[in-house]
């Protein structure tokens, strides 16, 4: 353990060929990538591995293709362009696969660049908003870099390190990144109405950040005694939680506590889990492990889509071949549900995009990554309704699916279907 004035100086170490990780999200350690940054000059081919970070990347610009090459696990909107471009890459892996590239050393690290909370009176940092695949990480890496950040809250459950297990230490203070999302239109209330009629009482809830997932939370006020299971979870479960419609009462596994395996949101999220003990924070092999998620009782899994064919294969990740995100927990959570008791595996979309076109196709566009199979598909709601696929034939699947569909769209979509043999 050696403390360091500078990410500059705590950074020299990293060399040309390095393999080097990325904490996630809004705990990327963006004073270290600075660092790191001041010797581009004289580095090449460093390799890059994270999920979807936060803030800062100038490590994608094109000017250093040749110093930095990115292998996203998931690409977030500060690295799309360059591994569109070519300039990165993707490497496709369920989020609960993820940590096990470290643990079972497929990729071998030689750094870890983190952010961690100050040390208590024994000598612990946390991880606070970001476990996932951080843990193997560290677990992994020959030299662990740490940016001690007052701002990083400190959180309940794996992401807690001592400081003797860091190698190289800086202490920077700044404000995490926030991921703030619009109020959801109108089109993603009616979606969310739709997906909360599907909801039971003391159900166990995953679902990610954004309008959908906060459109689909505002309109749960009556329900009962609800659970969070879920890879992450963001500022929309706050209203719940203070009206007692979240209690995590009744369910099987951490009863009492929100499980979740990284965080993004607003600073009232990092201030709520500050020291929270319910909510609990674990290692992404354990959250989105399916043998755990369905040991919950009524598992609802509400996640979104790019879009879906008339089978019912869902695009999540790329528009056609260009990858967008990732495949993440999607599928673990699908399956997760589907197991469990009462549980219900939920796809939400808006039945068009930006300009208007469908999101429910006849086929998925070229070069379209399936990240829920026809096999795994059970419900799919838009503004239009909700279709229910699981044990239904493919034309009875496409005349469902058309129902769902935009207005504007349903005559095209069933001159194809029937131009395919889906329906007739």
């Amino acid at each position: 353990m050696q403390f360091f004035s500078s990410a500059q100086e705590a950074t020299a170490i990293i060399q040309s060929n390095d393999n080097v990780f990325i904490h996630t999200a809004s705990a990327a350690p963006l004073e270290l990538i600075q660092g790191m940054m001041s010797h581009a000059h004289h580095l090449h081919s460093v390799n890059l591995f994270h999920l979807h970070t936060e803030g800062i990347a100038p490590y994608a610009l094109p000017e250093f293709q040749n110093t930095f090459k990115i292998n996203a696990l998931f690409v977030g909107g500060n690295v799309r362009k360059a591994i569109q471009s070519g300039r990165g890459s993707y490497i496709p892996v369920f989020l609960s696969e993820a940590p096990l590239l470290f643990k079972r050393n497929i990729i071998n690290l030689d750094i870890a660049l983190i952010t961690v909370s100050p040390p208590d009176k024994h000598g612990y940092c946390s991880l606070g908003v970001s476990v996932d695949t951080t843990k193997a990480a560290i677990r992994n890496a020959n030299i662990v870099i740490a940016q001690i950040n007052q701002y990083m809250p400190r959180t309940h459950g794996d992401g807690i390190i001592h400081i003797s297990e860091i190698d190289r230490i800086i202490e920077h203070n700044e404000p995490l990144k926030e991921m703030l999302v619009k109020p959801p239109n109108e089109v993603q209330m009616e979606i969310g109405r739709h997906v909360a009629g599907l909801v039971e009482d003391r159900a166990t809830l995953q679902m990610g950040i954004g309008a959908i997932p906060n459109a689909v939370l505002a309109c749960l006020d009556n329900h009962k005694d609800l659970g969070i299971h879920t890879e992450m979870f963001s500022d929309g479960v706050f209203p719940l939680v203070e009206r007692g419609v979240i209690t995590n009462k009744y369910k099987k596994k951490h009863a009492g506590k929100m499980l979740a395996t990284f965080l993004a949101g607003s600073q009232k999220l990092y201030d709520f889990v500050d020291d929270n003990p319910m909510v609990t924070m674990a290692e992404a092999d354990y959250v989105n492990s399916t043998a755990v998620i369905k040991k919950n009782p009524k598992v609802t899994a509400i996640n979104s889509a790019i879009e879906i064919d008339l089978t019912g294969q869902v695009c999540a990740d790329s528009i056609g071949s260009k990858i967008y995100s990732g495949v993440g927990g999607q599928m673990d959570f699908i399956r997760g549900a589907s197991l469990s008791e009462g549980g219900k595996p939920i796809i939400a979309l808006p039945s068009t995009t930006r300009n208007g076109t469908s999101r429910i196709v006849s086929q998925l566009k070229m070069g379209a990554g399936v990240v829920t199979t026809r096999a795994h598909i059970h419900y799919v709601v838009t503004e239009y309704g909700v279709a229910y696929l699981f044990g239904k034939s493919l034309k009875d699947r496409a005349k469902a699916l058309i129902k769902i569909a935009h207005p504007d769209h349903r005559e095209a979509l069933e001159k194809m279907a029937f131009e395919l043999n889906m329906v007739g």
